[in-house]
């Protein structure tokens, strides 16, 4: 604060990190705040991640004494400067919040507070600080990423009172955040506030699934008049807010809901005429935002919390069309390599927690960096990350036996539905994909050499691979779905193979009664591919299928983000394992990527799109579907609407950039634009007829395509 007035918008800075190996500072322009004459300088300290609970660590992973660093330089109009740091003449006290806990909550006491920041404040009576450092980190630099802000609020929509005393206020969304209280009462009244995602079935708060997380909020009122708080230091995952100790019967303007996040621009938007599939892309769109909270968490409400890899790589490709997700993942790379064991092995959680590596997990290290340059055409990622990537290849080379790796930790395909997959068969599919990401990403940076290197070692693990998993049929050894999208997916069947591979991958599906039965891992890849080998009639099946498990299921049962579980919650059946049953874990909503790219037809032909695919798919017996993209150069939209048995197209391009476009059309000549044949409406290159569509180039601007049925 300076001068009573709170410095910027952010929360939680300086972020969080490996402390013991980077801190970050952060720089504002307080111009406005200072004046002549005195001014007066304050902040407030918390535990925040740093000496916090972490996880299942426990409080003080990383250290237990709290530092505050500060630098206010002052520039004066006759050109000279003077720079005012934070010394032995600081003092300190304890203040109004008594307890501050990102996963307990915090506690405020109003009739302590204290107008610190202002000038002419006596603070005689509190104590020197102490200058003493407990870390001394290896880096300390400028914050590259995006702070967490408040980014909006969130109003109930219906109050209950399940025993007498105890309301319940229901936001109707799941989110990331806090509550602001209002409140009117006498001095040392105490209101408690306890935060949960679902109800009880007799209408109570359900916090069974949050663990050891105690997740709840305290306000102690100093009186006298209306008061109105939030918390600082903490923040709850949840839909509902149990209220109780509050003075009288509280109406429905006493919470707002805060929303809480990295604040991330939104760059996508998508709009059908299906209503559920609405829904579930909302329910994609605020898993996001609930979990790209400074780092990209599993879940944001029970005692976890954390940089959990592998949902993070599963997730990524769909993340990049929803936010402008570059600074977040330029900032949570770093926390990626300072958590690289010494042995080269990426670990399973970022900023490290003293935890294993995984197959699945570890490719965070590779595929993130990849998919940033391929949505933005920016390589420094790659190059900041080159040394730590190619560590984890020769960690992988180490431990490779003729080209097959040996199992890499225990998740497998996380949460798949009955389907488990052979450990040996994730770590060595992994393994050729991490080869042949390499191999494009030191194509793209000038590393000749090493793209050669890498082909070739990729070219030797499909061998193996082949060798060890395929049928002479198309076959794999362990047959369930997920085996078949990563051996499709990832080049390592035989091409005279796949015809027979995606044959075998679509009865797998109808084994399981048409449902997928995919986990965290397969799931990312499950229509993508499906698409791949020509079936996208199975893709739409999937995608708008409501019987358990598909992605409706959960939009059925109330859902409002993406569920850990298909059936965390059912109307039959009630509550899921508890110990593992998150309502906002965002990794099953990868399949916004597919909706996007294929459905949507909006794809990055050169990396950063300077060259665009507009090769939308329209089926599912959807009437319609719009969907916008604001690319790195500008806004990217399409429309296609199915009438009268033809298909019309609008799409917009950015400036500077061209598109090839697919018209869904048998025949060319029945496409027109602009009320003219295509091929002769200006602007517009016809290319060829392929793949059942007219294929066109087109510049920058706004076109509209009609294919005749």
């Amino acid at each position: 604060w300076v001068n009573g007035e709170r410095v910027g918008r952010d929360y939680f800075t300086p972020g969080f990190t490996d402390y013991k190996k980077r801190l970050y500072y952060l720089a504002y322009d307080v111009t406005p705040l200072v004046r002549p004459g005195q001014n007066a300088v304050g902040a407030i300290l918390a535990d925040g991640w740093f000496a916090g609970n972490v996880f299942s660590r426990g409080q003080k992973w990383f250290g237990s004494k709290l530092r505050f660093r500060a630098e206010l330089f002052l520039e004066y109009e006759d050109g000279t400067s003077e720079v005012i740091l934070t010394d032995r003449d600081w003092r300190g006290a304890e203040g109004p919040i008594r307890e501050a806990d990102i996963q307990a909550g915090e506690a405020y006491d109003a009739r302590r507070e204290i107008e610190f920041s202002r000038p002419g404040f006596d603070d005689q009576k509190w104590h020197p600080v102490d200058l003493g450092a407990e870390i001394k980190p290896a880096v300390f630099e400028a914050y590259p990423g995006i702070p967490v802000r408040k980014t909006g609020e969130v109003k109930p929509i219906a109050i209950t009172e399940p025993k007498p005393g105890v309301f319940i206020f229901d936001l109707g969304q799941n989110f990331a955040g806090w509550a602001r209280l209002k409140v009117s009462g006498n001095a040392g009244q105490k209101v408690k506030l306890r935060f949960g995602e679902m109800l009880n079935p007799d209408g109570s708060l359900y916090t069974t699934n949050l663990r050891t997380a105690r997740v709840t909020d305290y306000y102690t009122l100093k009186g006298g008049t209306e008061e109105i708080w939030e918390p600082r230091f903490t923040f709850h995952g949840f839909r509902y807010v149990e209220v109780s100790g509050y003075p009288g019967k509280p109406g429905m303007d006493a919470i707002t809901g805060v929303v809480v996040h990295s604040d991330l621009p939104i760059t996508g938007s998508f709009e059908s005429s299906d209503h559920s599939l609405n829904r579930l892309y909302q329910n994609i769109v605020w898993g996001q935002r609930s979990n790209y909270l400074e780092v990209p968490t599993d879940c944001p409400q029970r005692d976890e919390r954390m940089g959990w890899m592998g949902d993070a790589q599963v997730f990524v490709h769909a993340a990049s069309y929803n936010m402008e997700i570059g600074a977040f993942f330029t900032k949570w790379m770093r926390d990626v390599v300072d958590a690289q064991h010494e042995s080269g092995a990426f670990a399973d959680i970022s900023p490290n927690i003293g935890t294993q590596s995984a197959s699945g997990w570890a490719e965070a290290g590779i595929v993130c960096p990849h998919r940033i340059w391929k949505a933005y055409g920016d390589t420094r990622i790659i190059d900041d990350c080159w040394p730590a990537m190619n560590r984890y290849i020769d960690f992988m080379v180490g431990r490779s036996r003729d080209g097959l790796q040996p199992p890499l930790g225990t998740y497998g395909d996380w949460l798949n539905v009955k389907a488990p997959l052979d450990l040996g068969y994730i770590t060595t599919a992994y393994y050729a994909y991490d080869l042949k990401l390499m191999a494009e990403m030191a194509a793209a940076t000038g590393r000749p050499r090493e793209a050669e290197r890498f082909e070739k070692m990729f070219d030797q693990v499909r061998a193996a691979f082949v060798r060890a998993y395929v049928e002479p049929d198309g076959r794999v050894k362990f047959p369930t779905q997920t085996a078949y999208l990563m051996a499709l997916r990832f080049g390592l069947m035989p091409d005279e193979k796949r015809p027979a591979a995606a044959a075998h991958l679509v009865k797998a599906i109808e084994d399981r009664d048409g449902c997928l039965s995919t986990g965290f891992i397969g799931v990312s890849y499950l229509l993508p591919t499906l698409t791949d080998v020509g079936r996208n009639d199975w893709a739409w099946k999937l995608l708008l299928n409501h019987r358990y498990p598909s992605w409706l299921y959960s939009v059925d049962q109330g859902a409002t983000t993406i569920w850990e579980r298909w059936n965390s919650w059912t109307k039959e059946k009630g509550f899921e394992n508890p110990g593992m049953n998150s309502f906002n874990h965002y990794a099953y909503g990868s399949v916004a990527e597919w909706m996007f790219r294929t459905a949507a037809g909006i794809a990055e032909e050169t990396p950063g799109y300077k060259r665009i695919i507009i090769k939308p798919a329209p089926g599912g017996g959807l009437g319609f579907l719009n969907a916008s993209y604001d690319s790195i150069r500008g806004s990217v939209k399409t429309a296609w609407r199915v009438k009268d048995g033809g298909i019309e197209l609008d799409l917009t391009v950015p400036a500077n950039t061209t598109a090839t476009v697919y018209v869904p059309a048998l025949d060319p000549a029945v496409v027109t634009e602009g009320g003219v044949p295509a091929a002769k409406s200006a602007g517009v290159k016809f290319l060829r007829a392929d793949d059942g569509a007219a294929v066109f180039e087109v510049g920058s601007g706004s076109y509209q395509f009609v294919a005749a049925p």
